[in-house]
C-alpha cells in the first residue's frame, strides 16, 4: 500500500468525522458508498472539498465523482494523474 493511500485513509476518516474507524479499516479496492463504507451525497461533497484543499485538484464535472470516489484506489489513482500540489 501506497503512502498516498494511507493519507488518503486518514484524510477521509478526518474530513468525514469518523471516529470510529482505522486506516485499516478501510479497504483499497472497498466500495465507499452503498454496500461498502456507506458514505452517502453530503460524504461526496466533503470528498470534493478534500481534493481541492488537500491536492490542488479541482472537480468540473459532478458526474467524474461516481467513478473517481468509487474506492481508494480509484481516488489515489485520480490524485496521481491530476494533483496539482
Amino acid at each position: 500500500m501506497s503512502d498516498l493511500h494511507t493519507e488518503l485513509k486518514k484524510s477521509i476518516i478526518e474530513q468525514l468525522n469518523l471516529e470510529d474507524m482505522e486506516v485499516s479499516d478501510i479497504e483499497n479496492d472497498e466500495h465507499l458508498f452503498g454496500d461498502g463504507l456507506g458514505l452517502d451525497s453530503i460524504d461526496a461533497l466533503e470528498l470534493i472539498v478534500l481534493l481541492e484543499k488537500d491536492y490542488g485538484i479541482k472537480l468540473t464535472d459532478p458526474n467524474q465523482g461516481k467513478e473517481i470516489f468509487n474506492s481508494v484506489n480509484t481516488i489515489a489513482d485520480f490524485i496521481e494523474k491530476n494533483r496539482a500540489k
